[in-house]
């Protein structure tokens, strides 16, 4: 996977106090999402079609805002209006937008780009306008190779993610999860990339071997996963953009659930010896192994808080398996969970203020958020069979899996990709080119 080359060569932003309030509460539930109107970046004449592959992209600057109104849709939080009620032409409309035009269809922000594209390079630019107070909000200029055009898309929609919600997009993100197809007695799985909104799927393992839970490091350059070899679990780290795979370690027992520090110089896992399994981290440039927690119980899936110092975990050491969260040393172990059911997958928000998990109560698995304490508990979503949490890098979506149930034949099963929005709503299936488990979200590329 190349690594992208973007200039931003032009920036003017102006931060305008709207009398309108062309700004997102993304605090409330069930919000009514933002009126945006999404003009085609207008082509200068001149521009070369894009060669992708077999593809021939002829009007770049329409498929970026396809891109781009797609993102919002997904988001929840806008409502991108349909172009044939545009009256003012792209070109025009980029220079100085006839802002009655634009509220006349309802349009509470508009965003208007041009692009002109050579053999080698790619100028993009955005506009984005608040149309009821009739200013310019923010405006950018990226340059980049012209197959970048998707990235372009999505740091374009991150920009204007931020200026309207107050914070960091995730569009420019990548996720990793493990490919499944076959029966569900014969499944063969692959470790697979691709871009958050489903494009530029890649394959990074053949699937001769079991894989799973893939996790990205904190640069996205690096993965750690479980792979089983001649049927023992190892954890690996591949490296994206090499594909050189490596052993983290050669353990004698059984290693699960490995996950990065916040700093990517360690690897958190799980390690099973004589039917036990506590937690160990192992330095990556020494390799020297620590062990974390000491019990006669189940301790497993770690996943350190953001600034490094706390590890939450699930462990079976009441009797039944819950939450528990102790100094990164493995010192002041505490439960945080006392609901009825069981409790696991635990996974830190990359903001620190909350902790993702999966809950079994009465047959049903559930998805939900509390704080870090355990108070505060919010179940987002139930069904019959879900699990591992991963987070958007900012903080405000998770993505899981969602298993069907066979028929009475053992037919029927699937296993897809979900996605809801921290509040509980918003729930879509992400779409991906087979069967889907073990999400991992990246943090953003362009940052």
């Amino acid at each position: 996977m190349k690594k992208l080359f973007l200039t931003i060569f032009c920036l003017f932003i102006f931060n305008v106090k709207a009398i309108a309030l062309v700004e997102i509460d993304i605090t409330r539930g069930n919000l009514d999402p933002l009126p945006i109107a999404v003009s085609p970046l207008y082509v200068t004449p001149g521009s070369l079609d894009i060669k992708q592959g077999d593809k021939i992209i002829k009007n770049v600057g329409e498929e970026i805002s396809k891109v781009i109104e797609l993102n919002f849709k997904r988001s929840g939080l806008f409502n991108p209006l349909k172009k044939d009620s545009f009256v003012q032409k792209p070109d025009i409309a980029h220079v100085k937008p006839r802002f009655e035009d634009w509220r006349l269809i309802k349009a509470q922000a508009l965003i208007t780009g041009k692009v002109t594209v050579s053999e080698e390079r790619l100028r993009a630019e955005f506009r984005l306008w608040d149309t009821v107070a009739a200013k310019e909000m923010t405006a950018l200029a990226f340059s980049t190779t012209p197959q970048n055009w998707r990235r372009v898309a999505h740091i374009i929609s991150d920009k204007i993610y931020e200026r309207l919600t107050g914070e960091e997009g995730y569009f420019d993100t990548r996720i990793i999860y493990v490919s499944e197809t076959g029966e569900k007695t014969q499944r063969f799985k692959k470790l697979a990339i691709m871009d958050q909104d489903g494009a530029n799927v890649k394959y990074l393992t053949l699937g001769n071997e079991l894989v799973l839970t893939p996790r990205f490091s904190p640069t996205n350059q690096l993965v750690t996963y479980l792979s089983y070899f001649r049927n023992l679990p190892r954890v690996y780290l591949l490296d994206i953009e090499t594909g050189v795979q490596e052993v983290v370690g050669d353990f004698p027992g059984m290693t699960f659930a490995p996950r990065f520090s916040p700093d990517g110089k360690k690897i958190i896992m799980s390690f099973a010896k004589d039917g036990n399994s506590d937690i160990y981290t192992m330095n990556l440039e020494t390799r020297v192994v620590e062990k974390i927690t000491e019990h006669t119980s189940i301790d497993t899936s770690p996943s350190y808080s953001p600034d490094g110092k706390f590890i939450c975990f699930n462990s079976d050491r009441s009797g039944l398996q819950q939450i528990y969260v102790m100094r990164s040393d493995g010192s002041n172990v505490k439960r945080v969970t006392f609901g009825k059911g069981l409790y696991g997958t635990p996974v830190w928000s990359p903001r620190g203020d909350l902790i993702a998990f999966t809950k079994v109560h009465k047959g049903r698995f559930y998805i939900g958020v509390m704080r870090p304490d355990g108070s505060g508990e919010r179940l987002l979503t139930e069904n019959f069979y879900q699990e591992a949490p991963s987070w958007s890098p900012n903080g405000r979506v998770l993505i899981f899996y969602r298993e069907t149930k066979t028929d009475a034949e053992g037919k029927g099963f699937s296993a897809k990709l979900w996605s809801i929005d921290l509040t509980g709503y918003n729930e879509r299936l992400i779409e991906t080119e087979t069967d889907g488990s073990d999400p991992s979200w990246s943090s953003l590329l362009s940052k």
